[in-house]
């Protein structure tokens, strides 16, 4: 008896220490990749009691875990395809994130043995399979009373695409799917059943940053953001000679951008455009036509924007980033007014000071026509906030240097901010010559409301 008591104290104490042992995401290397990895499906839990320290969620008694509350909003993170077969460096950092918004279950969902595959095809194979796991939990948690609605499926790649095969399996019923950079190769131009779609959940958003190549092109959600036109993400090589940078960068950037809207710190405004280059002609500023509350914030806040975003279907959003964090950009509607007897055509640098700091951007996606007495308009995005402006600088320049140097003559320039509900910024009659800078203080415009 004494011997049955000493070995049942012990085992207890095993698997206390167990419990209480942190689990870890799979780590691979090229060699898997090469030979080829069978899948297997481990979800790892994260709440606010545990939030550096993983428990395994079991697929068969996922309740028996004390830390999964059902009560509380879940929110599924997934990867993709993971060609070097070593964990997503962006995982911590998203859970501690996501715990920090609000009090939830995050489980990452690890299905690094099946995507380690140096064979892509076989690896889009396992979406299906691995959407079938994650539907066979949810049923589970839907017969213990889990609110479906309170369910975040944020898929990355191939992960997106699992997001959708998942909630299309409960008719859409799950609350929201955040596709960032769903994958593009052997899903673009698929019909709906075969890929992500607004129908697989209540509120479906994805955003572009690899569109020309490892992401999908056309619009996947109730709203689409295009970051920076949605192809080449600015700070990523450009070239094949950086390495594996020049091959993730671009897809990769989807995930940073999204971390950086859960920081919340510094928002992007995402406004509904039909093609980025009337978004960058400056055409698709008038947020107050959208809704009364303007437009979109990118990211996890954009829920906020959901009921009008259902009424309108699909939306296809863009907005400009810089190339590092803090990614978000300052914006200005620039409207020129010319009275040269002759059009001219050209670009335009802007530089804008407060006396310390500088902010200075160079519209150059197209030439400029300035024709007399017609308002030209462009967006120019800056950097940084530089605030209160003092000192605006502009130098004119046509590209064209063996001809003799133009000038142009400005009735007015016009610069409306974008963010802050801060006040137009004007100067009238002013001469600029081709290649020349010069500097002058804004005053506030005639015609203005403030």
């Amino acid at each position: 008896m004494v011997c049955w008591l000493v070995f049942v104290t012990l085992m207890l104490m095993f698997d206390t220490h167990r419990a209480q042992e942190c689990e870890e995401m799979t780590d691979l290397d090229l060699k898997h990749s090469l030979s080829g990895t069978s899948l297997t499906v481990r979800l790892l839990l994260y709440t606010r009691v545990n939030a550096s320290c993983a428990q395994l969620l079991s697929h068969r008694e996922p309740f028996r875990n004390p830390r999964f509350n059902l009560s509380s909003p879940s929110t599924f993170l997934i990867h993709g395809y993971r060609p070097t077969g070593s964990p997503p460096v962006w995982l911590t950092q998203f859970v501690q994130l996501l715990l920090q918004r609000r009090d939830m279950n995050v489980i990452v969902v690890d299905w690094n043995r099946g995507a380690t595959n140096i064979n892509y095809w076989k690896v889009v194979d396992n979406t299906r399979k691995v959407a079938a796991n994650l539907t066979d939990l949810i049923q589970k948690m839907k017969e213990k009373g889990a609110d479906l609605g309170s369910i975040h499926m944020i898929g990355v790649s191939l992960g997106a695409h699992i997001s959708g095969f998942t909630g299309a399996n409960f008719n859409g019923s799950i609350g929201r799917i955040t596709a960032l950079d769903p994958a593009g190769p052997e899903f673009n131009g698929q019909p709906p059943s075969e890929r992500l779609d607004p129908s697989d959940a209540q509120f479906v958003e994805a955003l572009h940053t690899d569109m020309d190549a490892l992401g999908y092109r056309d619009v996947l959600g109730h709203i689409d953001y295009y970051a920076n036109g949605g192809a080449d993400q600015p700070g990523c090589p450009r070239t094949i000679f950086s390495g594996s940078q020049y091959f993730k960068c671009d897809h990769q950037r989807s995930v940073f951008l999204y971390l950086s809207s859960l920081n919340g710190s510094c928002p992007i405004t995402a406004y509904p455009c039909d093609s980025y280059t009337l978004f960058q002609d400056g055409e698709c500023m008038d947020c107050g036509r959208f809704t009364p509350d303007g437009c979109p914030v990118f990211g996890y806040d954009a829920v906020r924007w959901k009921d009008r975003l259902l009424q309108l279907n699909q939306t296809r959003t863009y907005f400009q980033t810089n190339k590092a964090s803090p990614f978000c950009k300052f914006g200005y509607k620039v409207d020129i007014v010319t009275w040269n007897q002759k059009t001219h055509w050209g670009y335009l640098t802007i530089k804008l000071s407060d006396g310390q700091e500088e902010a200075q951007v160079e519209l150059n996606h197209k030439s400029l026509m300035f024709e007399r007495f017609v308002e030209s308009s462009v967006l120019a995005q800056f950097d940084r906030d530089v605030q209160p402006v003092k000192e605006i600088s502009l130098k004119f320049c046509t590209g064209k240097g063996l001809r003799p140097s133009k000038k142009l003559r400005l009735l007015r320039i016009r610069l409306t901010p974008l963010q802050n509900h801060l006040r137009p910024l004007c100067r009238y009659d002013l001469l600029l010559e081709e290649n020349k800078e010069v500097t002058f203080r804004p005053i506030p415009c005639e015609d203005s409301n403030f």
